[in-house]
Protein backbone atom coordinates (compact mmCIF):
# COMPACT_ATOMS: atom_id res chain seq x y z
CA UNK A 1 0.00 0.00 0.00
CA UNK A 2 1.01 3.62 -0.94
CA UNK A 3 1.75 5.63 2.09
CA UNK A 4 0.41 9.24 1.78
CA UNK A 5 2.91 12.09 1.39
CA UNK A 6 3.79 15.52 2.52
CA UNK A 7 6.12 16.58 0.35
CA UNK A 8 8.00 19.53 1.71
CA UNK A 9 9.83 20.87 -1.61
CA UNK A 10 12.43 21.65 0.09
CA UNK A 11 15.50 21.24 -2.06
CA UNK A 12 16.76 17.60 -1.38
CA UNK A 13 14.65 16.80 1.75
CA UNK A 14 11.76 14.84 -0.12
CA UNK A 15 14.72 12.67 -2.20
CA UNK A 16 16.60 11.43 1.24
CA UNK A 17 12.85 10.95 2.74
CA UNK A 18 12.16 9.03 -0.38
CA UNK A 19 9.09 11.21 -1.63
CA UNK A 20 8.21 12.88 1.61
CA UNK A 21 7.00 12.56 4.90
CA UNK A 22 4.12 10.64 6.02
CA UNK A 23 0.64 12.02 6.07
CA UNK A 24 0.15 13.38 9.90
CA UNK A 25 3.66 12.64 11.03
CA UNK A 26 5.29 14.28 13.70
CA UNK A 27 9.02 15.36 13.07
CA UNK A 28 11.56 16.40 15.23
CA UNK A 29 13.97 18.97 13.72
CA UNK A 30 16.73 18.99 16.04
CA UNK A 31 20.32 20.36 16.36
CA UNK A 32 22.07 23.32 18.14
CA UNK A 33 22.26 26.83 17.46
CA UNK A 34 22.91 28.33 13.53
CA UNK A 35 22.49 25.04 12.13
CA UNK A 36 19.56 26.15 10.32
CA UNK A 37 16.65 24.47 12.27
CA UNK A 38 14.13 27.67 12.24
CA UNK A 39 14.49 28.42 8.31
CA UNK A 40 13.79 24.63 7.62
CA UNK A 41 10.50 25.04 9.85
CA UNK A 42 9.43 27.95 8.38
CA UNK A 43 10.56 26.89 4.94
CA UNK A 44 8.33 23.87 5.06
CA UNK A 45 5.49 25.47 6.03
CA UNK A 46 5.64 29.10 3.33
CA UNK A 47 6.60 25.92 0.36
CA UNK A 48 2.52 24.50 1.20
CA UNK A 49 1.06 27.86 1.44
CA UNK A 50 2.19 29.00 -2.10
CA UNK A 51 0.63 25.24 -3.15
CA UNK A 52 -2.87 26.01 -1.10
CA UNK A 53 -1.92 24.19 1.51
CA UNK A 54 -2.40 26.28 5.05
CA UNK A 55 -0.25 26.69 7.44
CA UNK A 56 0.38 27.56 11.14
CA UNK A 57 3.39 28.54 12.85
CA UNK A 58 3.92 28.58 16.39
CA UNK A 59 6.24 31.10 18.08
CA UNK A 60 7.59 30.49 21.54
CA UNK A 61 11.13 31.80 21.18
CA UNK A 62 10.28 34.71 18.81
CA UNK A 63 7.96 37.66 18.95
CA UNK A 64 5.28 37.43 16.42
CA UNK A 65 6.91 40.58 14.76
CA UNK A 66 10.35 39.14 14.15
CA UNK A 67 8.91 35.95 12.76
CA UNK A 68 7.29 38.04 10.07
CA UNK A 69 10.46 39.88 9.46
CA UNK A 70 12.39 36.29 8.90
CA UNK A 71 9.94 34.86 6.51
CA UNK A 72 10.64 38.31 4.31
CA UNK A 73 14.65 37.66 5.07
CA UNK A 74 13.51 34.88 2.48
CA UNK A 75 11.40 36.69 0.10
CA UNK A 76 8.44 34.20 1.80
CA UNK A 77 5.57 36.81 1.37
CA UNK A 78 3.06 35.37 4.01
CA UNK A 79 0.93 38.30 4.26
CA UNK A 80 -1.14 37.66 1.75
CA UNK A 81 -1.79 34.17 3.50
CA UNK A 82 -2.51 35.93 6.65
CA UNK A 83 -4.93 38.46 4.89
CA UNK A 84 -6.55 35.51 3.06
CA UNK A 85 -7.03 33.52 6.48
CA UNK A 86 -4.99 30.53 5.01
CA UNK A 87 -2.15 31.21 7.47
CA UNK A 88 -1.52 31.96 11.55
CA UNK A 89 0.44 32.63 13.93
CA UNK A 90 0.26 31.43 17.51
CA UNK A 91 2.05 34.33 19.87
CA UNK A 92 3.38 31.74 22.25
CA UNK A 93 5.97 34.08 23.16
CA UNK A 94 4.50 37.89 24.56
CA UNK A 95 1.94 36.22 26.76
CA UNK A 96 -0.08 39.56 25.48
CA UNK A 97 2.05 42.11 26.81
CA UNK A 98 3.11 45.35 24.37
CA UNK A 99 1.02 47.21 21.92
CA UNK A 100 2.14 44.47 18.86
CA UNK A 101 0.81 41.50 20.90
CA UNK A 102 -2.56 43.28 21.03
CA UNK A 103 -3.07 42.76 17.06
CA UNK A 104 -2.49 39.32 17.03
CA UNK A 105 -5.44 36.75 17.05
CA UNK A 106 -4.27 34.22 18.57
CA UNK A 107 -2.74 34.49 21.76
CA UNK A 108 -1.45 31.70 24.63
CA UNK A 109 -1.74 34.37 27.67
CA UNK A 110 0.05 32.04 30.29
CA UNK A 111 2.71 30.54 28.45
CA UNK A 112 3.80 28.16 30.77
CA UNK A 113 0.29 26.58 30.67
CA UNK A 114 0.99 23.70 27.57
CA UNK A 115 -3.14 22.99 27.90
CA UNK A 116 -3.72 26.88 26.78
CA UNK A 117 -1.39 26.05 24.19
CA UNK A 118 -3.19 23.68 22.79
CA UNK A 119 -6.20 25.08 22.65
CA UNK A 120 -5.16 28.07 21.21
CA UNK A 121 -3.36 26.24 18.59
CA UNK A 122 -6.23 23.76 17.72
CA UNK A 123 -8.26 26.67 16.93
CA UNK A 124 -5.87 28.37 14.58
CA UNK A 125 -5.68 24.79 12.72
CA UNK A 126 -9.71 25.14 12.30
CA UNK A 127 -9.71 28.16 11.30
CA UNK A 128 -7.08 28.13 8.48
CA UNK A 129 -7.71 24.73 7.41
CA UNK A 130 -3.75 24.06 7.97
CA UNK A 131 -2.11 21.34 6.43
CA UNK A 132 1.25 22.49 8.14
CA UNK A 133 2.17 23.14 11.18
CA UNK A 134 5.58 24.18 12.61
CA UNK A 135 6.35 24.46 16.26
CA UNK A 136 9.28 26.94 17.15
CA UNK A 137 11.12 25.50 19.49
CA UNK A 138 9.01 22.82 21.04
CA UNK A 139 11.87 22.46 23.69
CA UNK A 140 10.96 25.77 25.17
CA UNK A 141 7.88 23.98 27.16
CA UNK A 142 10.13 21.46 29.18
CA UNK A 143 13.92 22.88 28.86
CA UNK A 144 13.49 23.37 32.63
CA UNK A 145 11.02 20.39 33.16
CA UNK A 146 12.60 17.56 31.43
CA UNK A 147 10.22 15.05 33.09
CA UNK A 148 7.46 16.61 31.40
CA UNK A 149 8.88 16.64 27.74
CA UNK A 150 7.54 13.05 26.12
CA UNK A 151 4.21 13.82 28.06
CA UNK A 152 3.92 17.20 26.18
CA UNK A 153 5.13 16.20 23.26
CA UNK A 154 2.35 13.64 22.97
CA UNK A 155 0.05 16.26 24.02
CA UNK A 156 0.60 17.87 21.27
CA UNK A 157 1.28 15.22 19.01
CA UNK A 158 -2.46 13.89 19.37
CA UNK A 159 -3.97 17.03 18.42
CA UNK A 160 -1.99 17.67 15.57
CA UNK A 161 -2.20 14.50 14.16
CA UNK A 162 -6.01 14.22 15.17
CA UNK A 163 -6.77 17.61 12.54
CA UNK A 164 -5.10 15.59 9.31
CA UNK A 165 -1.71 17.76 9.79
CA UNK A 166 1.95 16.98 9.50
CA UNK A 167 4.24 18.83 11.58
CA UNK A 168 7.66 19.88 12.26
CA UNK A 169 8.61 20.45 16.25
CA UNK A 170 11.86 22.38 16.13
CA UNK A 171 14.39 20.61 18.79
CA UNK A 172 17.26 22.64 20.43
CA UNK A 173 20.55 20.89 21.51
CA UNK A 174 23.88 22.62 23.28
CA UNK A 175 27.05 22.60 20.72
CA UNK A 176 28.53 20.00 20.47
CA UNK A 177 25.83 17.35 21.81
CA UNK A 178 24.38 14.60 19.88
CA UNK A 179 20.86 13.95 21.80
CA UNK A 180 17.76 15.28 20.45
CA UNK A 181 16.35 17.79 23.05
CA UNK A 182 14.55 16.27 25.58
CA UNK A 183 14.62 12.54 27.68
CA UNK A 184 12.10 10.44 26.09
CA UNK A 185 10.78 12.73 22.84
CA UNK A 186 12.76 10.52 20.23
CA UNK A 187 10.40 8.03 20.86
CA UNK A 188 7.10 10.26 20.70
CA UNK A 189 7.37 11.52 17.84
CA UNK A 190 7.51 9.76 14.10
CA UNK A 191 10.29 10.94 12.71
CA UNK A 192 13.97 12.93 13.64
CA UNK A 193 16.12 14.76 11.54
CA UNK A 194 19.32 16.06 12.79
CA UNK A 195 21.07 18.93 11.60
CA UNK A 196 24.44 19.77 12.10
CA UNK A 197 27.55 22.19 11.98
CA UNK A 198 30.80 21.03 12.62
CA UNK A 199 35.00 22.70 12.84
CA UNK A 200 37.14 20.02 10.97
CA UNK A 201 40.94 21.76 10.36
CA UNK A 202 39.40 25.29 10.78
CA UNK A 203 36.45 24.76 8.59
CA UNK A 204 32.23 24.91 9.31
CA UNK A 205 30.35 21.78 7.45
CA UNK A 206 26.81 22.38 7.27
CA UNK A 207 25.17 18.78 7.26
CA UNK A 208 22.01 16.56 7.70
CA UNK A 209 20.80 13.28 8.97
CA UNK A 210 17.60 11.13 8.93
CA UNK A 211 17.98 9.47 12.20
CA UNK A 212 14.37 7.73 11.56
CA UNK A 213 11.33 8.38 9.75
CA UNK A 214 8.41 6.09 10.65
CA UNK A 215 6.51 4.49 7.31
CA UNK A 216 9.27 5.67 4.82
CA UNK A 217 12.60 4.74 3.76
CA UNK A 218 15.51 7.03 4.56
CA UNK A 219 18.62 7.45 3.33
CA UNK A 220 21.42 5.98 5.75
CA UNK A 221 23.94 8.98 5.34
CA UNK A 222 24.71 12.66 6.05
CA UNK A 223 24.35 14.76 3.32
CA UNK A 224 26.14 18.00 3.07
CA UNK A 225 23.52 20.86 2.72
CA UNK A 226 23.56 24.66 2.96
CA UNK A 227 21.48 28.19 3.91
CA UNK A 228 21.24 30.29 0.74
CA UNK A 229 19.16 33.30 -0.34
CA UNK A 230 15.99 30.84 -0.85
CA UNK A 231 16.41 29.07 2.11
CA UNK A 232 17.52 25.20 3.07
CA UNK A 233 19.69 23.54 0.21
CA UNK A 234 20.21 19.63 0.73
CA UNK A 235 22.85 17.96 -1.72
CA UNK A 236 20.65 15.00 -1.75
CA UNK A 237 23.09 13.20 -4.23
CA UNK A 238 26.10 13.30 -2.24
CA UNK A 239 27.68 12.22 1.43
CA UNK A 240 29.54 13.80 3.92
CA UNK A 241 32.05 12.05 5.12
CA UNK A 242 33.65 13.28 8.49
CA UNK A 243 36.34 11.92 10.69
CA UNK A 244 37.75 13.78 13.72
CA UNK A 245 40.56 15.31 11.36
CA UNK A 246 39.14 15.59 7.71
CA UNK A 247 35.91 15.86 5.69
CA UNK A 248 35.28 15.43 2.36
CA UNK A 249 31.61 15.24 -0.04
CA UNK A 250 31.50 11.76 -1.77
CA UNK A 251 28.91 10.78 -4.55
CA UNK A 252 25.81 8.73 -3.67
CA UNK A 253 25.76 5.36 -6.10
CA UNK A 254 23.94 6.22 -9.15
CA UNK A 255 21.29 3.57 -8.13
CA UNK A 256 20.83 5.19 -4.74
CA UNK A 257 20.09 8.26 -6.81
CA UNK A 258 17.94 6.77 -9.08
CA UNK A 259 15.67 4.97 -6.36
CA UNK A 260 15.48 8.65 -4.72
CA UNK A 261 14.29 10.55 -7.53
CA UNK A 262 11.80 7.62 -8.95
CA UNK A 263 10.83 8.11 -5.25
CA UNK A 264 9.97 11.46 -5.31
CA UNK A 265 8.38 11.14 -9.02
CA UNK A 266 5.93 9.00 -7.63
CA UNK A 267 4.73 11.13 -4.82
CA UNK A 268 4.34 13.79 -7.32
CA UNK A 269 2.05 11.72 -9.69
CA UNK A 270 -0.07 10.65 -6.90
CA UNK A 271 -0.27 14.26 -5.75
CA UNK A 272 -1.38 14.82 -8.56
CA UNK A 273 -4.25 12.14 -8.98
CA UNK A 274 -5.69 13.05 -5.50
CA UNK A 275 -5.84 16.62 -6.85
CA UNK A 276 -7.63 16.03 -9.91
CA UNK A 277 -10.26 13.45 -7.98
CA UNK A 278 -10.83 16.44 -5.95
CA UNK A 279 -11.59 19.35 -8.62
CA UNK A 280 -13.57 16.31 -9.99
CA UNK A 281 -15.39 16.09 -6.61
CA UNK A 282 -16.06 20.30 -6.61
CA UNK A 283 -17.10 20.42 -10.02
CA UNK A 284 -19.35 17.98 -9.43
CA UNK A 285 -20.98 19.19 -6.30
CA UNK A 286 -21.19 22.74 -8.60
CA UNK A 287 -23.33 21.19 -10.94
CA UNK A 288 -25.87 19.36 -8.28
Amino acid sequence: MTVPRVRTYVPGLDEILYGGIPERSVVLISGGPGTGKSILGKQFLYNGLVRDEAGVFVALEEHPVAVRRSFRHFNWDITKFEKEGKFAIVDAFTAGIGSASQREKYVVKDIDNVHELVDVLRQAIKDTGARRVTIDSVSTLYLTKPSIARSTVMLLKRVIAGLGTTALFISQVSVGERGFGGPGVEHAVDGIIRLDLDEIDGKLYRSIIVWKMRDTKISMVRHPMDITDEGVVIYWDKYLKLTATSASIQPLPKEEVDEMRKAVEETEKAAKEVRATVRETEEEEEEE
